[in-house]
């Protein structure tokens, strides 16, 4: 005899809410499986329901567009930032600037390796570092102005960068506080399905005949046959 199958995603949730609902309605007056105060806290919470996982769902569509732009933005930013380090490096090796102005913008005063950028709060920190550090030797007068890329241009990219790379984290704050909500909701849609499920199935008495369980269907019930039940139907 099959089993009873709940559902465990939340589409399927509120499939079996919807279903349940459309079939009570439709059914003739007095015939409903469901009472009136069931069917009518079920077409409460379904929308409530809806609008909670419709908003997670779009939050985390959402979320994977704005960390691919994160991503290009990242990209860009690292490369403009690189280059100028290395030209300002080279800069200094020429002899058109002074070796001690490597402090200024937060570099070791011997060597010429770009500090690492792999991670975005090392983006972030050497880019406001190099960017403050380079306004504040021009504003000074020290050596001669750097181009291709100048500050102006690694300024923009950082800029460009750190708007996508904020908005994207305080998406993912959405996303937490909307995952809670989901959590929290879940087992509300659970207890009522149970009840609306339980309440069915009481009202068809038990089901062991294939008419009771296509009854029962109608209203979003879900069977399903162990392995060696399985076997033994087809």
């Amino acid at each position: 005899m099959p089993y009873r199958r709940l559902p465990n995603t939340d589409q399927a949730r509120l499939r079996a809410i919807r279903t349940a609902i459309e079939a009570a309605e439709s059914a003739s007056t007095g015939d409903s499986l469901l009472s009136q105060k069931q069917l009518l806290e079920a077409k409460m919470f379904s929308p409530i329901f809806e609008q909670t996982i419709k908003q997670y769902s779009d939050a985390r569509t959402q979320q994977a567009i704005l960390g691919r732009q994160a991503d290009v933005a990242a990209k860009q930013a690292r490369i403009y930032l690189s280059h100028f380090i290395q030209v300002f490096n080279m800069c200094i090796a020429r002899g058109e600037i002074k070796t001690e102005t490597r402090k200024m913008l937060g570099l070791e005063l011997q060597g010429e390796t770009v500090p690492a950028l792999d991670t975005l709060p090392q983006l972030i920190e050497w880019g406001n570092t190099i960017i403050s550090g380079e306004e504040k030797r021009m504003a000074m007068g020290s050596g001669n102005r750097i181009y291709n890329p100048s500050i102006a241009v690694v300024k923009v990219k950082m800029q460009q960068f750190t708007e996508q790379y904020h908005k994207h984290q305080d998406l993912m704050q959405t996303i937490q506080k909307l995952h809670t909500k989901v959590e929290e909701i879940r087992p509300k849609a659970d207890a009522l399905i149970l009840e609306l499920w339980n309440t069915i199935e009481r009202n068809l008495g038990s089901i062991d005949t294939e008419a009771k369980r296509e009854v029962a269907i109608r209203y979003g019930l879900v069977y399903a046959y162990r392995p060696s039940e399985r076997l033994n139907n087809i």
